[in-house]
């Protein structure tokens, strides 16, 4: 299951996933995506290794500032995906 996190000014929306066991790591997905005539702009970042998969029609210089970001707010979203997001998030 995915959870809402933020809209960026560009209309970028993020989510999240629970956390999951990846080969003994906690980790969560996250999940960019910016309507664009035509489609979707789209990427995923895993946390907390900050690997990038499946970009699709973001820059480099974009994927940076998304980079730099989860950088600021990953403690929050992996804590939030332990606890199944917004909405069941125990006093955030």
């Amino acid at each position: 299951m995915m959870y809402p996190f933020m809209t960026l000014e560009d209309k970028t929306e993020v989510v999240h996933s629970e956390t999951y066991d990846n080969n003994g790591v906690e980790t969560v997905k996250v999940y960019f995506e910016k309507p664009i005539y035509g489609g979707f702009c789209s990427a995923e970042c895993y946390l907390p290794s900050y690997q990038w998969k499946n970009i699709e029609g973001f820059s480099p210089n974009e994927i940076q500032n998304f980079q730099e970001y989860l950088e600021s707010v990953a403690h929050i979203i992996i804590r939030l995906a332990r606890e199944g997001g917004f909405d069941n998030a125990a006093n955030f």
